[in-house]
């Protein structure tokens, strides 16, 4: 019976590969010189340090264009407030991956709501659709495809 897995992730190495730009940009910059503005990547965290709360938006900037450069969708990315405290001022942006339980199941509901003939199962962070049909299983892509949910997704594991 075809398959194909519903998934939102990212590739860690680019990511990894767009903070080092970043950084490096960061670094050659005129109007950042003197100001010890930086990311850090820790797992699935970015953490961007600078003095001011404009300086963080030229940074949340430059991470976004060094991100997208790589491949990977920003949508993924999932900005905290910015925390200011005397001359420093942090920001977190999470780098979200896997399905969680709500958007699931809002997935599974607007799968289902089509009255395709195909079967939608939770798997731990990512939905496995399968089907009869190849062309309901394409109907189901195009659905998704369609449809904003705030989350990058990928359809992986396509199997006849």
């Amino acid at each position: 019976m075809p398959s194909f897995d519903v998934v939102s992730d990212f590739d860690a190495h680019e990511a990894t590969n767009a903070v080092d730009q970043a950084n490096r940009e960061v670094t050659n910059r005129f109007d950042f010189k003197g100001t010890g503005s930086h990311y850090e990547l820790d797992d699935d965290i970015i953490l961007l340090a600078s003095q001011s709360d404009f300086q963080l938006k030229q940074m949340m900037d430059i991470l976004r264009q060094k991100i997208s450069k790589r491949g990977i969708d920003i949508g993924c990315l999932s900005e905290e407030e910015p925390e200011i405290t005397g001359n420093v001022a942090q920001q977190k942006v999470i780098m979200r991956r896997g399905i969680e339980m709500l958007l699931a199941k809002e997935l599974v509901k607007n799968i289902k709501s089509t009255k395709l003939k195909v079967q939608v199962s939770v798997q731990g962070d990512k939905l496995r659709v399968s089907g009869k049909k190849r062309d309901d299983l394409q109907s189901v892509i195009s659905l998704l495809k369609t449809t904003d949910y705030g989350l990058p997704l990928q359809y992986e594991n396509f199997r006849d």
